[in-house]
């Protein structure tokens, strides 16, 4: 029993200790304000995004006005990545990421945005909205700041105001003057979201389908851990053995598709290393691949925050 006390006592103090990788951009409606953006294709819509680059190359205020927060967080023992090498990593990576495909020519579905997150790898996005004010002489700044789970983009904390007018012409010691007042209250919600995705796993979004030459679909029938199951209740059963407390929800079920939403995956995997839905998913692929299934299947990954496991082809 006291070992079972003390490893209580020893997680529950790693996990307090334990602070979650933050990376703060523009938001999009600084972007579009000022007209840092591009579009993409996806699937056949045009999609306008914010250029990230673009505006950290031309926006010598932002470059000082992110690398003010990201002093003040880093000053409160937030670890953070900067956008700035983020970026050239995604610049790295997007020649490999455009040539993974299925041998059927499928390509893989992600946003550069989704790119971006993905290749930081931060589990919290900042997004920064600020405004000068010229009153005469004096300046004061009204800011915004929107914390975001990378993965399901759900704001988790916030903290918006107007900064006393003030001489100073530095647009980042007027975000620092404005954001004192709320920061330490930002971090405690940022860390309170931390706790929990440690606690209960990241919610991400799951679907199973079904390739059109694939000679099963999730209906088809097996023999397995001495039940005859249908395959879309194999996986079903998976999920709910790999999710932290076994907690997701079925959203769809049918012969082709099943959705699962909600689903907590593990922080961390067994050896340590941030988990995400890609290596999540790879054991079931294993699974899969083996007898009596005897499946192919591709991992497609839509996001940081959602993942398909595609049946009957690779």
């Amino acid at each position: 029993m006291i070992w079972l006390v003390m490893a209580a006592v020893v997680s529950t103090v790693y996990a307090q200790a334990k602070k979650p990788t933050l990376m703060v951009v523009p938001s999009d409606n600084w972007c579009i304000r000022n007209g840092y953006t591009t579009t993409f294709d996806e699937m056949g819509t045009l999609k306008t995004i914010p250029d990230y680059k673009l505006a950290l190359q031309n926006e010598t205020d932002l470059l000082m006005t992110i690398g003010k927060i990201n002093t003040m967080m880093s000053d409160r023992g937030f670890p953070l990545v900067s956008m700035e090498t983020a970026i050239k990593n995604m610049e790295r990576e997007s020649a490999e990421v455009a040539m993974m495909s299925s041998k059927s020519g499928g390509n893989l579905v992600e946003s550069p945005i989704d790119i971006l997150q993905r290749t930081a790898n931060a589990d919290i996005i900042i997004q920064l909205t600020y405004v000068i004010n010229q009153e005469g002489p004096r300046r004061s700044i009204t800011f915004m700041l929107q914390g975001l789970d990378a993965y399901t983009k759900k704001q988790i904390a916030g903290a918006q105001g107007t900064g006393e007018p003030s001489f100073a012409t530095q647009t980042p010691v007027l975000l620092e003057e404005a954001v004192l007042a709320h920061i330490d209250d930002f971090n405690s919600r940022l860390q309170v979201h931390f706790d929990d995705l440690f606690t209960n796993g990241r919610e991400v979004v799951f679907q199973a389908r079904i390739f059109d030459g694939s000679a099963v679909d999730l209906e088809e029938e097996y023999f397995f851990k001495n039940e005859n199951l249908e395959l879309g209740e194999i996986i079903e059963n998976w999920v709910s053995e790999n999710t932290m407390q076994g907690r997701f929800s079925t959203n769809t079920y049918t012969q082709n598709v099943i959705r699962f939403e909600q689903v907590r995956i593990p922080l961390y995997d067994d050896k340590g290393r941030a988990n995400d839905t890609r290596r999540w998913l790879r054991d079931l692929r294993t699974l899969l691949s083996k007898s009596p299934f005897n499946q192919q299947s591709k991992i497609y990954t839509r996001g940081l925050g959602e993942v398909w496991l595609i049946i009957g082809e690779k």
